[in-house]
């Protein structure tokens, strides 16, 4: 089974071509993207990669978090692990609950991510609280 790994604090200068390479050493990598602002074209400082199973996975955890990458140091782990109990969301325009702009909105600026809803896990993950509001 695939397993997704959240990559955040990327320098603007990784692509998904150099995201490949850097987590190549862990495994088969089936998909490696740097998200990217929709408006700008620039990185929005992460990214996801995608593992043949969850060994892999865990093994490009160990050993790449905290590691440094186009002179940033890394902050990696699994992209599907959200808090329960209807987190997700958050985030200026996130989608689901507490965006910008009410739950469900999905516009602004992020604008849901990859694979729908985008990352929003815990301890200190990218947009792990967001704006939160609504006016």
């Amino acid at each position: 089974m695939a397993a997704k790994v959240y990559v955040g604090n990327l320098s603007w200068n990784t692509t998904d071509d150099s995201l490949r390479q850097a987590f190549g050493d862990f495994g088969n990598v089936t998909d490696a993207i740097v998200m990217k602002d929709r408006e700008t074209g620039r990185s929005r400082g992460f990214g996801f990669v995608t593992f043949n199973g969850n060994e892999e996975a865990e093994a490009a955890i160990a050993g790449m978090n905290e590691q440094e990458l186009d002179g940033r140091r890394l902050r990696v782990n699994l992209a599907n692990a959200r808090p329960s109990g209807g987190g997700g969301g958050g985030g200026y325009g996130g989608g689901g609950g507490g965006g910008y702009g009410g739950g469900g909105h999905g516009g602004g600026h992020s604008g849901g991510g990859y694979g729908g809803g985008g990352y929003s896990g815990g301890g200190g993950g990218y947009n792990s609280g967001g704006y939160g509001g609504g006016y």
